[in-house]
C-alpha cells in the first residue's frame, strides 16, 4: 500500500474518533451542568476541557464557553467541527480505498456538522450536535466494517481507531483521577457515560460506583469497546495483520512495542496500579502508544525509498 494511502486511511480514523470521544465527553460533563444541584466549574472540569485541547486555557475560560469553543471554534484544531473537518479531508485523498457509503456518511456528517456550529448556541444547538455526532459515529463504523473488504486498508482504518482511543482514556482518567477526593457518584456517571460504558459497568459491577471499580472496568476489562485492555488488543490485532501483509523489515520492533503495551493492561492488576503511582501507570500507556504511533509512521508513512526496494 502507498504510504500516503495508509497515512490517510490512519488519520481519517484518528480524527473521526477524536471527535468522537470529544462529543461524548462534552455531552456527559453537559448533562452534569444541566443537574442544578451539581457544580462543575471546579478542578475537575478544567483537567477534563484541557486534556480536550484547550491546555492552559482551562483555567480561564467559563463551562458555556469552552462548550462552544470544543464543538464550534475551527482554530481550534481538536474541536469537533476541526476534527470532522480532518477526517473528511483525510477520506477525500482516499476515496479509491475506501467504499463510497462510507464516503456518503462522513460526508453528510460533516455537512450537518458545519451547518449546526455556523451559528451555534449552547441552549438549542448544542445538544443537537452531540446527538448527530453520536449518531453518524455509529453509522459511519458500521458500514465501514460491512462495505469495505477486511484487509489492508481496514486494518490502517482500526489502527487509527483503537490508538485514539487508548491515547485519549488514559487521558481522561488522569484529569479526573487527578482531582478525585470530593468527586460523588455523579461524576462516575459522567466519566462512565463519557466512554458510553455506564450500563454495561453496571452488567459487571450493578451499580456499585466504587471508583477502584471504574478504573478496573476502564482501563482493563477485555470485553467493551471502549476499555483501554481492549483497545490495545485491537490496535495489535490490526499491527499483526498489516505487518504480515505488508512484510515490513521493522515489523518485529513495532511488534514488540504493541505486545509491551498489551501485557502491561492484560496482566495489571488494579490493586496493584492504584497502591502505587496511578498517574504514573496512566502516562506509561501514553507514553507506548506515542512511542508505537512513532515507529508505525517510520515504518510505513515515512520510510527511506532505499527501504521500499529492500522490501
Amino acid at each position: 500500500m502507498l504510504s500516503r494511502v495508509a497515512d490517510g486511511l490512519y488519520w481519517m480514523s484518528r480524527y473521526f474518533e477524536r471527535s468522537n470521544h470529544c462529543s461524548r465527553v462534552l455531552e456527559a460533563n453537559f448533562n452534569l451542568m444541566l443537574n442544578p444541584g451539581k457544580l462543575s466549574t471546579g478542578k475537575r472540569w478544567q483537567n477534563i476541557i484541557g486534556h480536550l485541547g484547550l491546555g492552559a486555557e482551562a483555567a480561564e475560560i467559563e463551562p458555556p464557553a469552552a462548550i462552544l469553543k470544543l464543538t464550534s471554534d475551527t482554530s481550534l484544531r481538536s474541536s469537533i467541527v476541526s476534527c470532522i473537518t480532518s477526517a473528511r479531508e483525510n477520506a477525500s485523498q482516499v476515496r479509491e480505498q475506501i467504499s463510497s457509503e462510507m464516503w456518503e456518511r462522513l460526508n453528510q456528517l460533516y455537512h450537518e456538522v458545519v451547518q449546526t456550529t455556523a451559528v451555534m448556541n449552547l441552549d438549542t444547538d448544542v445538544q443537537r450536535l452531540f446527538t448527530a455526532v453520536r449518531e453518524g459515529s455509529y453509522k459511519f463504523v458500521g458500514v465501514t466494517d460491512a462495505s469495505m473488504n477486511h484487509g489492508e486498508a481496514w486494518q490502517f482504518i482500526q489502527l487509527g481507531k483503537y490508538m485514539e482511543r487508548t491515547l485519549a482514556l488514559p487521558l481522561l482518567l488522569d484529569a479526573i483521577f487527578s482531582e478525585a477526593e470530593g468527586a460523588d457518584d455523579l461524576d462516575w456517571v459522567g466519566l462512565l457515560s463519557s466512554c458510553s460504558a455506564f450500563e454495561a459497568y453496571c452488567k459487571v459491577y450493578t451499580a456499585d460506583l466504587k471508583p477502584e471499580f471504574v478504573a478496573e472496568f476502564l482501563l482493563l476489562n477485555p470485553e467493551f469497546p471502549y476499555t483501554a485492555r481492549y483497545s490495545a488488543e485491537k490496535m495489535h490485532a490490526a499491527l499483526d495483520a498489516i505487518g504480515r501483509a505488508s512484510s515490513a523489515r521493522k515489523a518485529a520492533q513495532i511488534e514488540r512495542i504493541a505486545g509491551r503495551l498489551h501485557s502491561s493492561l492484560a496482566y495489571a492488576q488494579i490493586a496493584d496500579i492504584m497502591s502505587r503511582d496511578f498517574h504514573r501507570f496512566l502516562r506509561s500507556i501514553i507514553e507506548q502508544c506515542h512511542n508505537l504511533h512513532s515507529v508505525v509512521h517510520e515504518t510505513y508513512v515515512d520510510y527511506p525509498i532505499e527501504t521500499a526496494f529492500e522490501a
